[in-house]
């Protein structure tokens, strides 16, 4: 397995971080923009409700992108990591019932031709399988896995 692959899915998950940071940060400021922009009408209460609403999805929003900042701190301890043959976060594994990046759970990306699935280092796959090496066989969800192969 090539290094390329490794660095294609690091990429790809940088750019999931970056684009769900952008979406957040866009519909924080929609957010802001459209309640400084409602009017106080007779209605005092209906406004001040809209305003609360609003702030509550905001707090909910600014939540979610601290998650993100998390992800992308995740993603740079990965770059950093030292190469070992263990199954860790970082780790490139592919198996008998599929391909992994143990990095954060970003979906499914394409490299080179084989479809990875990005999961999350604290996932349940992922703690079953950390510390295997290539050639293990586990179970998982009343599944034989057998690793193939595991770059770092």
């Amino acid at each position: 397995m090539e290094d390329s692959i490794k660095a294609k899915l690091l990429t790809a998950c940088y750019k999931y971080a970056s684009e769900k940071t952008e979406y957040l940060q866009r519909a924080i400021r929609d957010l802001q923009d459209s309640a400084n922009e409602e009017t106080k009408s007779s209605a005092g209460d209906k406004y001040e409700t809209g305003r609360a609403m609003a702030q509550l999805e905001i707090e909910k929003l600014a939540a979610q992108l601290h998650d993100v900042s998390s992800l992308r701190n995740t993603l740079d301890k990965i770059a950093t990591r030292q190469d070992e043959t263990n199954i860790m976060l970082g780790s490139v594994v592919q198996t008998n019932n599929g391909n992994y990046f143990i990095a954060i759970s970003a979906g499914n990306f394409v490299v080179g031709g084989q479809s990875y699935f990005a999961v999350g280092g604290h996932t349940p796959l992922a703690l079953a399988l950390k510390g295997r090496k290539s050639g293990d066989v586990d179970e998982f969800n009343k599944k034989i896995i057998t690793i193939l192969s595991v770059a770092n």
